[in-house]
């Protein structure tokens, strides 16, 4: 039964053109008469063409002869190469069934240079495709003869470049040797494909994989290179050779996308390095296109040991019924591919086309060709046939789809050899699909319609008992799938411009070649295939979300930045995969920020804040705050300072992530983003102290008071500048101050290891800076100044409450005092913090000169110019220095303070601008417009710094005219108190 489906006469259903029947019908007659007219005109006018050639043609009378005019009816491109070469006319009249060619590999030898090379191999395609296309456009050979003769002329074209250009490299490098067996090494070409099937089309690329068998060094030329860099230099000149477009054409055009890792791959990886490519990484898809894998060029005899090695990845042991739904993916992609770009008549990849029977047999192939290796072949038609037994299909079946798969492939050649076009749409020009009927052998476009439309009608019905798509095949592409065609294109398609257009990007071909580069960027091609299918599933999600918002091209710049940072991390793909609702605030937020974007990327780990939206733009109070971290330590062994300091950097930047949130929502104003950040830091620095604390006594013991008690723990942590006035923002510095109220002259209360206190609460203070600025792979908590303790870098690192009462009453400068006013325990021993504050509000109640102090300001305002202030000609302006800033408004404050604070104590109470500016005006020491203009003015600068953070801006600087208005306001009332 087989046997009898094999022998099948395939030639029979090749009927040639009946021209006579043609002539039957006048209008038929006429166009036929003009288009052999046309093309006679074409060849005979050529300049090729001789006086004696034109009388030789007129003379036998080779117009007339129907085998010319098949030739002239099917292929223009044969008719411009006729005209060329018009003695191949002569040749192929008299032999009828080829031209014959001479023996190319000694003529190709003598080439002096590549140009040579190229054109002889240009030159020898012209003939053998003329000589093709004039068998196929007289049926005087079956179908898959002419497959066979393609697939021969480009097996053959790849041989003799490679022997060209090996010759020619080994000459500078020598030959590429390996490492381990010393032999040398030769390139291995295999054919993917229609031309690893033997199946070539008449105007088709041809998919390589370039590789070679062992790594090594070349030896015996004038200089030594790798052999992978030996090899990709060949691959490349191979690739040349066949595929440049020259003045003669090409050879054949070659597609490399097939190779592991695909454009980003290397060019020409070792056999190792296949073997682990595929086992580790290898998808269905590739399993697929490996089937057809064929050794056509190059070293046979490695390329065949190569084979054997990725057999098991291609054919499984057991039965694979799982290759039924890949090929149904596969199929549904195509299909989704074929609807976006009106490709319904396109007879390989269109309804009942030449893949759908490809698909038939492949199937059964990947299910059960581990077992039965006769089903290891790899054309088609060689193992249709085999289904009668593996499959019990019907032979009936069989021949239908061998019937209708040949006459598919003659349409497509029909198609093709018309212009030497890749492509397998039918014409849609009306002289054009009459020439394809006629090609075909039907009467008219209305009956070669009918003929095709049987066949593909054959080939769905047996497709869909084969590999069922259900009514999904038939629906209309949805936006997901849209979006997942989106990131799986490996290459620029105006399909996919144009779809990104309509969803609102401004340079669609830039979106798409970013996902693209994505796909080709290292951290992809090292991922694992789980990973991959997790990334897959998100990437459609991932876009959906980012058009929802303006600017998509900003969006999708900044969350891919993101998505590479995350792709070794599959559990991070994991939460995305199974949480939508993270996977839109991390676009809104991208959306909002570059910050964001920037540190989710850094620390991935943070993406669990996006699980809840509840949660994350609700930021905690103090108290939550400390709730929270001390919830999240419990979870830490108290001895493991490493994973305490790494616990609190999370705590820390996922408060900032929800702060920030909160903040470009609209959900916080300003001043509560600076309380909250501030009081993150507060908590942080709570913590750090107690768990050093913890650390010192258990080796010293405590340190002990005057009375001779033991401190617990008589140490505070002081906040100067924006940690002291509640403003920090979120790039913030800490300055901070060190404090004790131990017996200076003491030591600690052992009992063993003893130190003097000075020692120890100098060592708390340097583990407190430590854990503060220690940098690790994830960051540091926080930056520390120091500078603003008593006598600045110069003095001790942490003082007595006395001492420093001492310093600031005899010999801080006024700037001190200045510093002073922003001042504020934040962390330490309750009973300390109010003595602190005592001996503030003591310092700062002094009686001073009002000129005195005025002079002071000014002088140190003028300094700070001088050095930091933006010119005023510029149009930018500097938020914190130029004149009529932040500083000008701190200045302000710290003045009214230091010049009433003695008269007025309310001026004392607080440390932050805001409130400060409110006492002064029940102090009459300003007006409420003036207070009003000041509050604003801050606020308002603070905001616009805020947001140029949040915006990756560090520089400070604003377009003048934002802030001109403000800016005169503050000018005028510095000039009014301090003027």
């Amino acid at each position: 039964m087989t046997e009898a489906v094999q022998s099948h006469p395939l030639s029979d259903i090749r009927p040639a053109l009946n021209l006579a029947q043609v002539k039957t019908n006048s209008d038929k007659a006429t166009v036929l008469a003009a288009l052999l007219a046309d093309q006679q005109r074409r060849m005979l006018e050529s300049p090729f063409w001789q006086a004696e050639d034109r009388e030789r043609f007129a003379s036998q009378n080779m117009a007339a002869d129907p085998r010319w005019q098949r030739l002239a009816v099917a292929s223009d491109y044969a008719i411009e190469q006729l005209g060329k070469h018009p003695d191949w006319l002569v040749q192929l009249l008299a032999e009828d069934h080829c031209l014959p060619v001479a023996d190319a590999e000694d003529t190709i030898r003598q080439c002096a240079d590549e140009n040579a090379l190229k054109k002889l191999l240009r030159l020898r395609r012209h003939r053998h495709m003329v000589s093709i296309i004039w068998r196929d456009a007289n049926r005087l050979v079956p179908t898959l003869e002419t497959t066979a003769a393609l697939s021969d002329l480009a097996d053959s074209s790849l041989e003799l470049a490679l022997q060209w250009h090996t010759r020619e490299l080994q000459k500078r490098y020598g030959q590429p040797m390996g490492q381990d067996s010393d032999e040398v090494q030769q390139l291995v070409v295999l054919g993917m494909g229609k031309l690893g099937a033997g199946e070539l089309n008449l105007s088709s690329d041809i998919d390589l994989i370039f590789c070679f068998e062992e790594k090594g060094e070349t030896r015996g030329g004038r200089s030594v290179i790798s052999n992978e860099e030996y090899f990709a230099k060949l691959g490349q000149k191979l690739i040349q050779a066949l595929d440049q477009m020259t003045a003669d054409g090409f050879v054949f055009r070659v597609d490399m996308r097939l190779r592991p890792y695909g454009t980003a791959g290397a060019l020409a990886p070792s056999f190792p390095a296949m073997e682990s490519y595929y086992q580790e990484q290898g998808r269905d898809w590739e399993r697929y296109a490996m089937i057809k894998a064929r050794v056509v060029a190059g070293d046979q005899a490695a390329g065949e040991r190569l084979m054997a090695m990725l057999r098991p990845f291609v054919y499984r042991r057991y039965l694979d019924y799982s290759a039924f739904e890949s090929l149904r993916s596969m199929k549904l992609m195509i299909n989704r591919e074929v609807r976006r770009k009106g490709l319904e008549s396109n007879v390989k990849l269109g309804r009942g086309g030449i893949r759908e029977v490809e698909f038939i047999a492949q199937a059964f192939q990947l299910i059960r060709g581990g077992r039965d290796r006769r089903l290891q072949q790899r054309g088609a038609m060689q193992i249709l046939p085999l289904l009668v037994d593996v499959a019990e299909m019907p032979v009936e079946v069989i021949t239908a789809l061998q019937t209708a798969y040949c006459y598919l492939r003659d349409v497509e050649h029909g198609i093709q050899m018309l212009a030497d076009q890749q492509t397998q749409n039918l014409p849609e020009q009306e002289l054009a699909c009459q020439r394809l009927a006629w090609t075909l052998g039907e009467q008219d476009w209305t009956q070669f319609l009918a003929v095709l439309e049987a066949h593909r009608s054959q080939v769905r019905e047996h497709f869909d008992a084969v590999i069922t798509l259900g009514e999904e095949e038939e629906a209309e592409d949805s936006d997901e799938e849209m979006w997942a065609t989106c990131w799986i294109s490996d290459q620029l398609d105006d399909s996919v411009v144009e779809w990104l257009a309509g969803q609102g990007f401004a340079e669609p071909a830039a979106a798409s070649q970013a996902l693209i580069d994505l796909r080709e960027s290292k951290a992809w091609l090292a991922m694992q295939a789980v990973g991959r299918t997790r990334l897959d599933a998100v990437m459609p999600v991932l876009l959906a979300a980012v058009v929802r918002y303006p600017q998509p091209d900003i969006t999708l710049k900044r969350v891919l930045g993101l998505v590479e940072a995350v792709l070794r991390r599959t559990a991070y793909l994991v939460l995305l995969q199974e949480n939508p609702l993270a996977v839109e605030q991390l676009v809104r937020l991208s959306h909002a920020s570059p910050w964001f974007s920037d540190q989710l990327s850094r620390y991935p780990v943070l993406l669990d804040e996006l699980i809840e939206p509840a949660v994350l733009y609700r930021p905690l109070d103090k108290a939550g705050l400390r709730a929270e971290l001390q919830q999240l330590l419990l979870r830490v062994p108290e001895q493991d300072t490493e994973q305490i300091l790494e616990t609190l950097r999370y705590f820390r930047r996922a408060q900032a992530l929800r702060i920030a949130a909160a903040d470009v929502t609209g959900v916080l104003p300003l001043m509560k983003v600076s309380d909250n950040l501030t009081w993150v830091a507060e908590v942080i620095v709570e913590q750090i102290l107690d768990h050093c604390w913890q650390q010192l006594i258990s080796k010293h013991g405590r340190p002990l008071r005057e009375d001779g008690e033991p401190c617990n723990p008589d140490f505070i942590v002081v906040g100067y500048g924006k940690m002291g006035g509640i403003e920090l923002s979120y790039g913030s510095d800490l300055d901070l101050v060190f404090i004790h109220n131990a017996d200076s002259q003491g030591e600690t209360e052992g009992p063993e290891r003893r130190i003097a206190n000075q020692v120890f609460f100098t060592r708390l203070g340097q583990k407190i800076i430590h854990s503060l600025t220690a940098l690790t792979s994830s960051g540091l908590l926080y930056k520390v100044d120091m500078r603003l303790r008593p006598s600045g870098g110069a003095g001790l690192l942490v003082s007595s409450l006395k001492a420093f009462e001492q310093y600031q009453l005899n010999d801080a400068w006024h700037w001190e005092h200045q510093a002073l006013v922003r001042a504020r325990p934040v962390a330490g021993d309750p009973a300390l913090m109010t003595a602190f504050d005592k001996v503030r509000q003591q310092i700062l109640a002094r009686t001073r000169e009002n000129d005195t102090i005025k002079a002071a300001v000014v002088e140190m305002r003028s300094k700070m110019r001088d050095v930091l202030a933006s010119p005023a000609t510029l149009p930018a302006f500097n938020l914190k220095q130029d004149a009529g800033g932040i500083v000008d408004i701190e200045f302000l404050v710290q003045y009214l303070v230091l010049a009433n604070g003695a008269k007025h104590p309310s001026l004392l109470v607080w440390s932050d601008n805001v409130r400060i500016l409110e006492a002064a005006v029940a102090a009459d020491l300003l007006t409420p417009e003036q207070a009003d203009t000041l509050r604003e003015a801050y606020l308002f600068y603070r905001g616009l710094a805020n947001r140029l953070t949040l915006v990756d801006d560090e520089s400070g600087m604003i377009a003048r005219e934002q802030v001109s208005a403000y800016q005169q306001k503050v000018e005028a009332i510095w000039q009014t108190q301090l003027g």
